[in-house]
């Protein structure tokens, strides 16, 4: 029987309010828009879902909503088999929510506001202790109290569990905490903004990701969008390739990319391998719309990608 990945995810929770826009509205102008929907994600809770349909053994520490929204998030980790335990109530406040603004193009702009998501703790982490020891994996965003993904990266490093840390969205870290992480996944965006570097060309992703492993960063791995994924690592800098698709929505395809890179890491113990993976998984939930609804599990994912390679 094949090892089942166990992945603790410490982090944010949203609900998605998704809107199809021909165009962005000019200020003072009002625009008709094709489309709506109202979905669950939040990068955290992304990444969560997108390992536990693949089949990993997930924990999922983050705060909800004392409201209909938050009574709808938990109903929905638990429908994908996710443990809730710490997935606790912050009385009188409002769940996260991120207003999506989705173009012809399937490219999106996003707005969040954390409300709940604010009052994760470092002592939250703590609380979970048991839940989250054994794990092979921590993931991190930046979706939550700065000081919270702190503790995390501690917490990983004093029960050697390796931490996978996604800088999103991006703001200014402490280096003395980044450092001890295993893997640093930020997007171009987000290395452009933690290096005050461009990445407009490879030359310049690879040069900023360079000077992440510089600082002290084990493991640098980029990701591309339509270019890839660049990993680089102990002098070593590769990139895999993007599979080639035609988007109808790319809403939450980085945290696909993350939660089927943990799993895939997991499982084979092989980063190389992982990425590839992970990229292909990726490109597949960009096929359809919405964001946690558009993941694979094991079963699609792999028919899926049968039917690529065929092609």
């Amino acid at each position: 029987m094949s090892k089942v990945p166990k992945i603790a995810v410490i982090g944010s929770n949203m609900i998605d309010l998704i809107t199809n826009i021909h165009r962005m509205p000019m200020q003072g102008e009002t625009v008709e828009a094709p489309d709506f929907d109202l979905g669950f994600g939040g990068k955290g809770a992304n990444q969560a879902v997108a390992a536990a349909k693949l089949g990993a053994e997930v924990v999922m520490v983050t705060k909800v909503g004392d409201d209909m929204f938050g009574r709808g998030v938990k109903e929905n980790f638990a429908s994908f088999g996710i443990d809730i335990t710490y997935v606790e109530t912050a009385p009188g406040v409002t769940n996260g929510v991120a207003p999506i603004f989705v173009d012809r193009d399937g490219n999106n702009s996003i707005l969040i506001v954390k409300g709940a998501n604010e009052h994760l703790r470092p002592e939250d982490v703590d609380k979970a202790r048991d839940k989250v020891l054994g794990s092979d994996f921590i993931l991190l965003q930046l979706e939550v109290p700065l000081e919270t993904v702190y503790r995390a990266i501690e917490f990983g490093v004093e029960n050697s569990i390796p931490v996978i840390l996604n800088p999103a969205p991006a703001r200014p870290l402490d280096f003395e905490y980044v450092k001890k992480v295993s893997v640093f996944v930020p997007n171009e965006v987000e290395l452009q903004m933690i290096t005050d570097m461009p990445t407009s060309t490879m030359e310049e992703v690879q040069k900023a990701g360079e000077s992440l492993l510089e600082r002290g960063v084990k493991t640098v791995l980029v990701t591309l969008g339509a270019r890839g994924a660049l990993l680089l690592q102990d002098g070593h800098c590769e990139l895999f390739p993007a599979v080639k698709v035609s988007p109808k929505d790319t809403t939450g395809a980085g945290d696909a990319f993350i939660g089927s890179f943990a799993y895939y890491y997991a499982l084979t113990g092989d980063i190389a391998q992982a990425v590839k993976i992970a990229n292909h998984y990726a490109a597949l939930s960009t096929l359809n719309t919405g964001t946690q609804k558009a993941f694979y599990s094991r079963e699609e994912f792999d028919r899926a990608r049968a039917g690529l390679a065929k092609e």
